[in-house]
């Protein structure tokens, strides 16, 4: 199918809105399906303006193994896809328990499709040719149903009990007092912040701190935890607490 102008036309100045977030503070994963390379180029752009990770594919067993390693957090799917079909598509994913958020991309008149869509755990759709705002609009809207986002309304301070961390000035207080971190136990506190009351795995710590395989050297989590507990918790009640077996939980203190 041809893009149409109309596409195209929406692609303008708009109102800008509060970014949305994982809820551990990284970027929002959108995964688009299409094989027009200038949809999915346009659409990739756009959502990149918007904050977001974004990855593509242009055929329906592609877009499955992309959606196992990638992991987005909302799909756009195209129905008509050169291999398998977007609800195929759709299908194998549920069954990989994965309940990412779907919008299929639809031909105007293919009420079917839509229908079919919708049946088969799709959760909207809008048709080709469409409007770039409206499409940005209805992924914001299913994002922000979604528990595994917020919305970032511009306050780099983030608050646990009272504990607080401003990601801008990278100040980090505790009870009033200012706490001094090195850069990569600032950044394992953000994360812990992030995820209040959540059991995160050395694994995740790893991944998401360090952003590479250590090689299994977790020694190297513990050791910054430690580093943090003498500096948040020294001498007051313990926010970081070690859940063994699992990994490792910030909470409020218990006072």
């Amino acid at each position: 199918m041809t893009l149409n102008r109309d596409l195209l036309a929406a692609s303008g100045t708009t109102v800008k809105q509060p970014k949305l977030r994982r809820a551990d503070g990284t970027a929002v994963r959108a995964l688009v399906v299409d094989d027009e390379s200038t949809l999915t180029d346009l659409l990739s752009m756009a959502l990149r303006y918007e904050g977001w990770e974004v990855r593509t594919a242009s055929e329906g067993r592609a877009a499955i193994q992309v959606a196992r390693e990638f992991r987005p957090d909302v799909i756009v799917l195209d129905v008509m896809l050169p291999d398998i079909d977007g609800l195929q598509v759709l299908q194998r994913v549920r069954n990989d328990g994965h309940e990412t958020p779907v919008l299929f991309l639809t031909a105007k008149d293919a009420l079917d499709d839509r229908i079919a869509g919708l049946t088969a755990g799709g959760d909207d759709y809008v048709t080709k040719p469409f409007s770039l705002e409206e499409l940005v609009a209805r992924l914001r809207g299913l994002i922000r149903r979604s528990t595994l986002v917020v919305a970032d309304a511009d306050d780099p301070v983030v608050t646990v009990g009272d504990l607080q961390l401003d990601e801008d000035s990278h100040e980090v207080f505790r009870d009033g007092v200012s706490i001094e971190l090195t850069a990569t136990e600032f950044e394992l506190l953000r994360y812990l912040m992030r995820n209040p009351r959540r059991v995160l795995s050395k694994a995740q710590i790893l991944d998401r701190v360090w952003s590479y395989d250590f090689g299994g050297k977790s020694s190297v989590v513990e050791i910054y935890i430690s580093y943090l507990r003498k500096k948040i918790d020294a001498g007051r009640p313990p926010m970081i607490h070690t859940v063994r077996g699992a990994g490792y939980m910030l909470k409020p203190a218990s006072l």
